[in-house]
């Protein structure tokens, strides 16, 4: 009998079938989404932006924002951090739910599909949210006038870039945690939350205390944030920092995938 699966399909783009499932439970979050992504960039313009931001253009002017204006120089940290922050969740709550809360991932490895295919397919859906993020986020900073179309479409796909291998690290480190009761707040409490605070996001980080710069050195906010500037409003990155910039986000997304498809594959297996 004809089961009417064609199997050989399943096989050569199980990863396209798994992206849908995830992009079709996205659509049910549809409205909380657009209003996050639309939502958080008017907040913070307005609250750090504009009203932080005279307090500052005040008392030191543009000379600790490298010549331009405060919102201007926290812009691309807010669009890097609103790209990063759907990567996790993206990234995060998918593995969880698909290996622990429902076991989705098992009924899928049921069928022709592998493990590094479902992996792959939560990161196809993940940068889908985070696209329809920045995409936003960088509209409203147009409308703003912060940004000009011309200078700064590029930071787009460079925004992208960053918070895809955030999430393909987060992805990999996930999907080994089998015991969550603690995992996503020493995640949030230990690292986001310092990632946020300590990576050159609202001052540039040579300013901070030699002691915290290594936080904003390894952190992929950071790499993100100093990339975002230069292709935003032409902020001075000598050649050598952007190949290291872009190297430490390519080491991420690299590892993270290989940690991502070896874990998923000994877990689906068991």
């Amino acid at each position: 009998m004809n089961s009417g699966i064609n199997v050989a399909k399943v096989r050569s783009i199980g990863a396209i079938y798994v992206a849908e499932a995830r992009m079709s439970a996205m659509l049910k979050w549809k409205g909380i989404i657009a209003i996050v992504a639309i939502g958080n960039p008017l907040f913070y313009l307005v609250a750090i932006g504009i009203g932080v931001g005279v307090l500052v253009s005040e008392n030191s002017g543009t000379s600790g924002t490298g010549g331009v204006e405060y919102i201007t120089f926290i812009a691309p940290a807010l669009l890097a951090s609103a790209a990063i922050t759907g990567a996790l969740d993206e990234a995060m709550f998918p593995v969880m739910e698909g290996f622990k809360w429902r076991k989705l991932f098992y009924a899928m490895n049921a069928t022709p599909i592998t493990g590094p295919q479902i992996a792959l397919g939560v990161f196809i859906a993940a940068l889908a949210r985070v696209a329809f993020t920045v995409i936003c986020y960088w509209a409203v900073l147009i409308a703003f006038g912060v940004m000009s179309v011309e200078q700064s479409w590029d930071v787009i796909p460079v925004t992208i870039f960053a918070a895809g291998a955030f999430a393909a690290i987060i992805m990999g480190i996930t999907a080994k945690v089998k015991n969550d009761d603690y995992f996503m707040t020493v995640l949030g409490r230990l690292i986001i939350m310092p990632m946020f605070l300590f990576s050159g996001t609202f001052f540039p980080l040579n300013t901070m205390p030699i002691y915290l710069q290594p936080i904003g050195w390894i952190s992929p906010l950071w790499h993100a944030t100093e990339l975002g500037r230069h292709f935003s409003y032409g902020y001075s990155i000598s050649a050598q920092m952007l190949v290291i910039h872009f190297a430490f986000l390519l080491a991420l997304l690299i590892c993270g995938f290989a940690l991502a498809n070896r874990t998923f594959t000994t877990r689906l297996t068991k």
